[in-house]
Order: C-alpha cells, then sequence, then structure tokens
C-alpha cells in the first residue's frame, strides 16, 4: 500500500471506527473482506465479458453483416479459449484468497516452527 493510500486509510479509520482503526485483528479482517470484494469483483467481471463474448458469436453474420443467431458459433474454439485461460487465472485467485486457510490451515505455521524446533535441538545434541 502506498504511503498517501496509507495515510487515507489511517485517517478515514480514526474517524469512523475510533479505537478499532489500531486493533490487529479488526484491520487484518479488514484486508479480508478487501481480498474477497476483489475476488467477487473479478468473477462479476468473468461472467459479464463472457456472455457477451458467447452472445456475439451467436449473433453474427459474416457476409451479411446482420443480428441472425448461428450456431455455429458455438463450435469455434474462439469462443472458448478467453474463458478457459481467464478461467485458470480466476482459479488462481480464488486460491490465493480462499485457498491458503484451506491448504496450510490455522495451526500449519505454528505446527512447523514446532517441527523445525526440535530438529534443531535435535541435531544439536546428536554432537554434544
Amino acid at each position: 500500500m502506498g504511503r498517501f493510500r496509507r495515510e487515507m486509510y489511517e485517517d478515514y479509520a480514526r474517524h469512523h471506527f475510533g479505537e478499532y482503526s489500531d486493533d490487529p485483528n479488526y484491520n487484518a479482517a479488514y484486508r479480508r473482506v478487501k481480498r474477497l470484494k476483489r475476488f467477487y469483483s473479478h468473477l462479476k467481471i468473468f461472467i459479464i465479458v463472457n456472455i457477451i463474448i458467447i452472445v456475439s458469436s451467436l449473433t453474427r453474420d459474416k457476409s451479411a453483416g446482420l443480428l441472425v443467431m448461428d450456431l455455429s458459433g458455438l463450435t469455434e474454439l474462439h469462443t472458448y479459449s478467453t474463458a478457459f485461460f481467464w478461467g485458470i487465472g480466476l482459479l488462481a485467485h480464488a486460491l490465493s484468497v480462499f485457498g491458503a486457510d484451506w491448504i496450510f490451515g490455522p495451526d500449519w505455521e505454528k505446527r512447523k516452527i514446532q517441527k523445525y524446533m526440535e530438529k534443531d535441538v535435535a541435531n544439536k545434541n546428536k554432537w554434544e
């Protein structure tokens, strides 16, 4: 976050939330809600753009330039290639928003720290 944006956020938080502005739990929840909001905006744009692509593939007549239903547009690769590759990006975005807790879990970091501490103690005692 840039300096100007951070100052605006802190000023807004002081005026609107008072006691919550310095609370780390509130700040973590605020960041999580912002990430969710960005993901849902991304999903909404993905759906709208791909509907437009499919409708434009259905309603084009190459010879006359008229809006005529043409189902042959549904069999062309370029109709779905945007949705496929953008869908891979959307899946990566979803995993970054929802998957971190799902993959690593709430106690993953604590377990890993404990494991490495025990390993270091075992290696230290091994040579003494």
